[in-house]
């Protein structure tokens, strides 16, 4: 005999209709489960200051939970279309084994701020796994740059050679871009670390008082949605936030691994991977394929799809919950675990390059100094534009300026030759430690 939803009330769902409501709810649930375990011990502590639990009933759901744990850890819990999700899962195990007690534990919420409370928990660790990651990626840029503080590199405007740089600025600009995303993850998560549990179906609780700041507190939310009606209408625009500020990093990362992918190139030959970060062809026996590059710089347009979900979901929907909503679970959750790979996969990279130091300074071509004879120019009195016109096709100027080191060119702090990574690091730990 199949299982029935605990909203049955007698009346059969057709197989189909099943299949179609639970979509693929019920594989991301089992993510989810752990998560939706913790909210429903916090609720039922909140039960009994309510006067819905005895202090017996609460020991024996805590107990329960605790098995419940030991059985998640184990494998032994998996969750089916029949199931339809892990909130159903974890209210069948309490009856199985506490009987009548484990029935009142849904008592004073429903899935809809059930489901809310689990998955952002989910998201809060999950972002805090993610600041770690990017916390590790910014200082591997940034060791990256102070071995390689004298190292030119030619800077590009519209693809063509433009002005001198350094491997060091090159680095750092992706390091301080990285720590801008941080920025944004912290306040999405300052965002969702948010309690929705009281609003119930979305228009609160009658009769019970629920304690809504207690449990709020004992989850180690910053802070309670107050008004009921706020769950729901947040509902797609919390999971969006959080998707915008994964898709910037993901753009900084795009851009990182497009670099990477044209210097690795034969035209350019500035860099090379090693080889546990290339793969092979299968009829052509020399090449070496930066497909890791190639993938991250795609891994961007996988978020954005996921972010034209969001976006477009809970779009022209009334107040209140409508089973639309359902699908941004899916979307957020996917996006977060695509950054986390794509996070590894960018610190894998620089761990993996290295910069050919012969073609690097091949490449220092006398042109890319024009902009420096203009200025010299305009430090001896020469007005810009005249020193510019100037200094457009004195090559002599080009090349005199071409022999001297970067450091004695340039003079303001984080430009070629001025870079240090010491105001990135003291950045990212004031950012990972506020």
């Amino acid at each position: 005999m199949s299982k029935q939803p605990i909203w049955f009330k007698g009346t059969e769902t057709a197989s189909w209709v099943t299949r179609f409501t639970v979509g693929d709810d019920h594989i991301w649930d089992l993510e989810l489960l752990p998560f939706d375990a913790a909210a429903s011990l916090a609720h039922a502590t909140g039960l009994a200051q309510a006067g819905i639990l005895t202090e017996q009933e609460l020991t024996s759901i805590q107990e329960a939970f605790a098995g419940l744990a030991d059985d998640v850890e184990a494998g032994n819990i998996e969750i089916t279309v029949e199931d339809e999700d892990c909130h159903t899962v974890i209210e069948r195990y309490l009856v199985e084994k506490i009987g009548e007690v484990g029935k009142k534990i849904h008592t004073g919420r429903s899935r809809n701020d059930q489901v809310l409370a689990a998955l952002r928990l989910w998201m809060r660790h999950q972002l805090d796994e993610l600041s770690s990651l990017m916390g590790d990626l910014v200082l591997k840029l940034s060791d990256l740059a102070d071995a390689h503080v004298d190292s030119f590199l030619p800077g590009y405007t519209h693809m063509q050679r433009a002005m001198p740089s350094s491997v060091a600025a090159w680095s750092l600009g992706y390091a301080e871009c990285l720590c801008d995303d941080l920025d944004l993850l912290s306040g999405a998560r300052d965002l969702i670390n948010a309690s929705p549990l009281g609003s119930a179906a979305g228009y609160g609780v009658p009769h019970v008082d629920l304690a809504r700041q207690e449990v709020a507190d004992y989850l180690a939310f910053n802070r309670v949605q107050e008004n009921v009606t706020s769950v729901q209408l947040s509902r797609g625009k919390f999971e969006l936030a959080v998707v915008h500020a994964v898709l910037q990093c993901s753009a900084t990362i795009n851009r990182l691994a497009s670099d990477i992918t044209l210097y690795a190139t034969s035209e350019f030959g500035f860099v090379k991977l090693h080889d546990s970060l290339t793969t092979g062809s299968s009829i052509m026996p020399q090449k070496k394929n930066p497909d890791i590059a190639e993938l991250a710089r795609a891994s961007m347009h996988r978020i954005v799809g996921e972010l034209n979900v969001l976006i477009g979901i809970p779009a022209n929907l009334p107040s209140g919950y409508h089973r639309d909503l359902q699908l941004t679970k899916a979307s957020v959750m996917k996006s977060i675990l695509i950054t986390s790979d794509l996070l590894q996969a960018a610190e894998g990279l620089i761990d993996g390059i290295q910069f050919n130091q012969d073609t690097l300074n091949d490449s220092k071509s006398p042109e890319l100094f024009a902009t420096a004879a203009a200025l010299g120019k305009v430090v001896d009195g020469v007005p810009f534009r005249d020193a510019y016109r100037a200094a457009a096709s004195d090559e002599d100027a080009w090349k005199e300026q071409s022999g001297k080191s970067l450091s004695d060119t340039y003079k303001t702090k984080g430009s070629p030759g001025q870079t240090s990574s010491a105001g990135i690091r003291q950045r990212l730990d004031q950012t990972l430690n506020k």
